[in-house]
């Protein structure tokens, strides 16, 4: 991830890629495939002999811009699998479109892209309200929503079956981070800041399952719109320093929680920050490494912030996750020599090789069913660079469901990337994991997954 900017864009408002996309994260029913390669391509949207169209919708301008370096990092996935032969034979084509993270222009490209793009499936879309727009065309037409970066708990649902999300669900994000608030701040006055849709309010769920009611002393939301963002969070932010609340848990997107800080500063407001996994990243947030004299607005607050994350962060190179990572983008992703590795490019590696083994698992005679159906089969079998393995089955549409805690620190090995240096993290604790629903959170205890050699030998 990268600082914040409203009128940051690295790529145009639409991209065409060539390289191996697809979709993959959801399930049910068993695989049906048999019959020639290009069976498919007479019957399937998207599928000839030799190519698979795909597409995605993402803020590569806008308010949540600075998630744009996702889809590039997919697209490096891509165009790496496709140079080592695709995927059963297929080339994959990947449209990209500028949906600004506003839900009317997510419809309007979305539409375009199966009626006028004609794509498989559509896949590793971004946002919560975005995605929530399209999910009943999208299941309407049996089209698959597939790997949506978002954690909603909304996108494992019977109603929706061709729907499932990537991300972490935001009640599990709530529980871990409630169960640290309730542990660590026993006594203390907690008050909440979150986005004002299915984002906070799953959150927030998760939270109350683990913090008691009497503790929380003001909840205090956010619309996730650029007018929003100009308009400050002034009235927001004091709110909270006059409820007395001595920790704040933050359900927001990135510049969203940077702002929070800043003006948290000039109020002179000092809360304990425990910040969602989304906007986990100090490089997203603006969070410089070294502590100056006098500090920036909000410098001092993020400092020891405590956040969370499925996998491991930029900083930490000695993971092989992140060295793969990094070899492969750095081959396949032509801004990653001027822009650096970030938490959102190893979002997009670890994406792109999960659509990778949906893709190869489904087979030959790739259908839309099938596909969803080897998910079924075998999501939990990928191999994936979290810290848990994925929770993929016939019932249940989520990736992960376990983090590690973070802590910010400008102690700790800092993010170091051309855009400037930026606070670490360093771990708190073991991995968590725990369900959406009711349930404790416990310790996992098993390793992460290897590096499969088919992709350490070839990155």
């Amino acid at each position: 991830m990268k600082r914040f900017s409203l009128h940051s864009a690295r790529r145009r408002a639409r991209l065409y890629a060539t390289g191996v996309v697809a979709c993959a994260v959801v399930g049910t029913m068993a695989l049906t495939a048999s019959g020639p390669a290009n069976a498919a391509s007479v019957s399937t949207p998207g599928v000839t002999a030799t190519s698979i169209s795909l597409g995605a919708t993402e803020p590569l301008t806008g308010v949540a811009a600075n998630y744009n370096d996702i889809a590039p990092a997919m697209k490096a996935v891509f165009a790496w699998a496709n140079a080592h032969g695709g995927v059963n034979g297929r080339q994959i084509n990947l449209t990209i479109d500028d949906d600004q993270y506003t839900p009317s222009i997510t419809a309007t490209m979305t539409h375009q892209l199966v009626l006028q793009n004609n794509i498989f499936a559509d896949v590793g879309s971004l946002g919560t309200p975005t995605q929530l727009q399209v999910q009943p065309y999208l299941n309407g037409l049996k089209v698959p929503q597939l790997f949506i970066l978002s954690g909603c708990n909304c996108w494992s649902s019977s109603k929706y079956p061709y729907s499932s999300g990537l991300q972490t669900p935001y009640t599990v994000d709530g529980k871990i981070l409630g169960s640290y608030v309730a542990k660590n701040f026993s006594g203390e006055k907690v008050g909440y800041f979150t986005q004002d849709d299915e984002f906070g309010f799953d959150a927030i769920k998760g939270l109350n399952m683990e913090i008691k009611g009497s503790s929380v002393v003001s909840k205090q939301t956010y619309v996730a719109s650029t007018a929003a963002y100009v308009a400050g969070l002034q009235s927001q932010v004091a709110a909270l320093q006059a409820s007395g609340a001595k920790v704040v848990v933050l359900a927001a997107i990135p510049p969203f929680v940077g702002l929070f800080a800043t003006t948290a500063a000039t109020l002179g407001y000092t809360p304990q920050l425990v910040i969602d996994g989304v906007a986990g990243d100090p490089s997203a947030i603006g969070a410089p490494a070294a502590l100056t004299t006098p500090a920036p607005n909000g410098q001092a607050l993020l400092n020891g912030a405590i956040t969370e994350a499925g996998g491991a962060f930029e900083d930490q190179t000695s993971n092989p996750w992140v060295r793969v990572a990094t070899k492969l983008l750095t081959k396949y992703d032509s801004e990653v020599a001027k822009n650096g590795i970030t938490g959102d490019e190893l979002t997009g590696f670890n994406l792109g090789y999960l659509v990778y083994q949906a893709l190869k698992a489904a087979g030959k005679n790739l259908t839309r069913q099938g596909l969803l159906n080897a998910i079924a089969a075998d999501g939990k079998n990928f191999a994936n660079s979290g810290f848990v393995p994925y929770s993929y089955s016939s019932t249940v549409h989520f990736g992960f469901e376990g983090e590690q805690l973070y802590k910010m620190s400008a102690t700790a090995t800092p993010i170091t990337l051309p855009t400037g240096t930026f606070m670490g993290v360093t771990p708190v604790g073991p991995v968590y994991y725990t369900s959406p629903g009711a349930g404790p959170v416990k310790v996992w205890h098993s390793a992460q997954d290897k590096v499969p050699a088919s992709l350490s030998s070839t990155a």
